[in-house]
């Protein structure tokens, strides 16, 4: 297949391959979903199939030629994890979301990085990249459970916000983790070099906010339901590219620019419309990161994979407990929470691609290694953890009351609504 696609017209060949990719994408998740596993791990045992590893099904020349793929995926899902932030939902909790997020994330982190490091003997480059990866979370199994149970209550309340939040605090960190190794890589510290990637980031976050206020006034006129979605998708790619000229993460610009549009206008119809435009972006996605996942390298997932899968988990757990501790939450959501933020996806394969790049070539090909393989592994086991946590915390229990926050609902039904059709 592969030999007669290579001999094909280039837009033959470009076309078929992404019809052979979609379509394996679609097979593979009809046998995952009799396993009840999330469609992102049959995305990416899919990319696997069709990779050079197995089945070799597609060119090496349209696989090298696709990395845009990754840049525009992001693109959209931090434009709509910046639609989570709404001044309602942050009105409801005050600031101890914000703590226990902080907690939850930074634990996992610093735990990581430093057993990485002191433990596996890696060198700090590749310990921070990871550590920084660490403190992503996937909402998609833990949202599908709660969606397929109905369950509600302050333990939901709770876990909703930290998921909303979780990815944000995940951006910065990277940030500020990639600067520190740039800073680093001719082998002397500058503040200097140390700083710039930092400002530019600040800048890129001042740039998604002048892109909302953009946007709203695009979209302030009655506009057609086709002509919303094609200003919409025009300004993410606006902002992506001019991130991509720059060097910069288009993530923290397209966040802002979704959390500034939300709270601007409080339009969340755009949110849900751009939900039914992107699944085929980021199902090729999830393929091309399995296509891209070094089957040969996994030997080499070792010790380090097992450590990272592992310490992960325990930081998630204790940095939660910490903080619900702190913020003096319930019994059952200080129990419980951090067995729910077991799951890492989309995001954290989107990072683990930025930092390939910035690390020599065989140290990079082990961090995406390492996080595709416990990607999945965190996917297979995630719906089973949200599961425990919400029936030990009785938030299953209580879901017979109808007097639910409207707040609460509705971030549910968006994160459900993500959940369902990327499985993030």
């Amino acid at each position: 297949m592969c030999e007669w696609l290579s001999g094909c017209s280039e837009a033959a060949m470009v076309l078929l391959s992404l019809c052979i990719m979609l379509f394996m994408g679609f097979l593979v998740t009809r046998a995952t979903r009799l396993l009840r596993l999330p469609n992102v791990s049959g995305y990416i045992i899919a990319g696997i199939l069709l990779g050079p590893y197995v089945l070799h099904a597609v060119p090496d020349t349209f696989l090298s030629s696709i990395g845009f793929v990754s840049d525009l995926a992001l693109s959209f899902i931090a434009f709509g994890v910046g639609g989570y932030f709404t001044r309602e939902t942050f009105s409801q909790s005050g600031g101890n979301v914000l703590v226990i997020t902080l907690f939850e994330s930074l634990t996992a982190g610093v735990l990581v990085a430093l057993s990485t490091h002191l433990l596996f003997h890696m060198d700090w480059s590749f310990s921070l990249l990871l550590g920084a990866i660490a403190t992503a979370t996937a909402p998609a199994s833990t949202m599908m459970t709660i969606r397929q149970y109905q369950a509600e209550g302050p333990f939901v309340s709770t876990l909703l916000q930290v998921v909303s939040l979780d990815d944000a605090v995940c951006l910065f960190v990277f940030s500020v983790a990639a600067a520190a190794v740039r800073a680093w890589e001719d082998g002397t510290f500058s503040l200097t070099a140390l700083a710039m990637p930092l400002l530019s980031n600040a800048a890129m976050l001042l740039l998604g906010l002048f892109c909302a206020v953009g946007l709203r006034f695009l979209l302030r006129e009655r506009r057609s339901e086709d002509n919303r979605l094609i200003l919409t998708v025009a300004m993410v790619l606006a902002v992506s590219g001019v991130c991509a000229l720059l060097d910069v993460s288009p993530l923290l610009a397209c966040m802002a620019m979704g959390a500034g549009y939300v709270n601007l206008t409080g339009d969340t119809r755009l949110f849900g419309q751009l939900d039914r435009f992107t699944p085929p972006i980021l199902t090729l996605f999830f393929i091309v990161s399995g296509m891209n996942l070094n089957v040969g390298a996994l030997r080499r997932f070792g010790m380090v994979g097992i450590g990272y899968c592992l310490i992960r988990v325990a930081g998630k757990y204790l940095g939660a407990y910490a903080g619900c501790a702190v913020t003096g939450c319930d019994a059952s959501v200080r129990n419980w929470l951090g067995v729910a933020l077991v799951p890492q996806a989309g995001v954290a394969i989107g990072l683990a691609f930025l930092g390939q790049r910035l690390l020599p070539e065989a140290v990079g090909e082990l961090l995406l290694t390492v996080i595709l393989s416990s990607s999945v592994l965190y996917e297979l086991i995630g719906p089973a953890s949200a599961k425990a946590a919400l029936f030990c915390s009785g938030a299953i229990a209580e879901n017979g009351s109808k007097r639910g926050r409207k707040w609460e609902r509705a971030l549910s039904r968006r994160l459900g609504k993500q959940a369902a059709d990327s499985n993030l």
